[in-house]
């Protein structure tokens, strides 16, 4: 109850942001349920109802990726003074986010289910009253065993992992203090580089390398991918993922290192101002940022590859791209929202000592111009990269 009174009196883009929650997994909801029909319309193709089942994998881990990052900038499990004492510490707020990002993922589940029974003919009185009969399998009871299993992967996974990143952690003890926690404390010491960049880019290798492997070696079984597009071997597909991977575990590196060239070279205040911000944003807005780069890569890759097939990409493909595109700009974008949040006493504070509001703008703007510089060439390179194996 209390975690609904909190989501009610939220601000007006909370909640929308929630609302973006909910309609994502009612997306990713109605692409499983689909699935379910094409399993009960052809009993016999179980190879291909399970090949559509894993195509949902990743529309699922977009729409738990952004559940997760809204519950962590929701303003409500932010810890604050006084809330100790009413009995809302840590784990009391951490419990509050993951119920509320149950609630907003299992009201998009059911939004899901309500629309696949309208299509299917079960619902009538509405416009488009079994519009998908032959497809979702009209003609058979749908088991809600079933149906309901599908439904609650999104819900589980995204309270499962809003639990994960909002537990609360106890600082180690080890006689020196944490350079992660001496931010804080001392305005002037440098933020700690992340560690994943050298895994980043030995997994970004090793994909590109698992795919020139995959496509030159015969008998290499095809995956029909969604949208009638053949001819992707296997392991093709699979030193994409690991290239996606890498190149996701590297964005926070890479954001560090943005900061690090912009300070180098006897820097003015403007580019100081960036390049530590940068530093300081990097955990923040780095993992968005390199999943968004794994999207525009694919995106490009495919659009490189199969420009001239033309393939006919039906509307569930569709559905499922826009998913994982707009979950992956929502999320980078929610967390520029929160990097600039963390920014305003900093912020508040060069404006008071007479910095003038231009050159805060034209910070923000170069930090922006070199995040484009370089995560922009980045993208169109491992696209490349990764499209040239399947083109040869």
């Amino acid at each position: 109850m209390l975690a609904l009174r909190l989501a009610r009196g939220a601000h007006p883009l909370v909640q929308l942001r929630r609302l973006l929650v909910a309609g994502a997994s009612a997306g990713t909801g109605f692409l499983l349920l689909c699935t379910l029909g094409y399993a009960m319309s052809h009993p016999d193709a179980s190879g291909g109802a399970v090949l559509r089942l894993a195509w949902c994998v990743a529309p699922i881990a977009a729409t738990v990726y952004f559940a997760v990052t809204v519950a962590r900038t929701d303003p409500a499990t932010r810890p604050r003074s006084g809330l100790s004492a009413v009995g809302l510490g840590p784990a009391r707020l951490m419990v509050l986010a993951t119920i509320s990002t149950a609630v907003a993922c299992t009201l998009g589940s059911m939004v899901a289910l309500l629309f696949f029974l309208h299509l299917r003919g079960d619902l009538s009185g509405l416009p488009f009253d079994g519009a998908g009969s032959e497809l979702l399998a009209a003609g058979q009871p749908l088991p809600l065993p079933a149906a309901l299993t599908l439904l609650a992967l999104v819900p589980l996974a995204a309270s499962a992992g809003s639990a994960a990143v909002l537990r609360p952690r106890t600082p180690k003890s080890n006689g020196k203090q944490d350079a992660h926690h001496a931010g804080p404390a001392d305005p002037n010491a440098p933020a700690a580089p992340p560690s994943g960049l050298p895994w980043g880019v030995a997994l970004l290798a090793a994909g590109l390398a698992v795919e020139t492997y995959a496509s030159r070696s015969p008998g290499t079984p095809d995956l029909r991918m969604p949208g009638g597009l053949t001819g992707s071997p296997a392991g093709v597909l699979a030193g994409w993922a690991l290239t996606a991977l890498g190149l996701a575990i590297a964005g926070p590196g890479l954001t560090f290192l943005c900061g690090r060239i912009l300070q180098s070279a006897r820097p003015g205040a403007m580019r100081l101002l960036a390049g530590r911000g940068l530093q300081e944003e990097a955990r923040r807005i780095g993992r968005p940022l390199g999943v968004l780069c794994v999207v525009g890569s694919g995106a490009y890759a495919a659009l490189t590859l199969y420009s001239g097939n033309r393939p006919e990409v039906g509307p569930l493909t569709t559905l499922g791209s826009l998913l994982v595109a707009g979950c992956a700009v929502l999320t980078l974008a929610t967390a520029a929202v929160e990097a600039k949040h963390a920014r305003s006493d900093t912020t508040s504070a060069l404006l008071q000592l007479g910095a003038p509001a231009s050159m805060l703008r034209g910070t923000a703007a170069l930090r922006a111009g070199t995040l484009a510089a370089v995560f922009g060439p980045l993208t169109w390179v491992v696209a490349e990269l990764a499209a040239l194996p399947l083109a040869g």
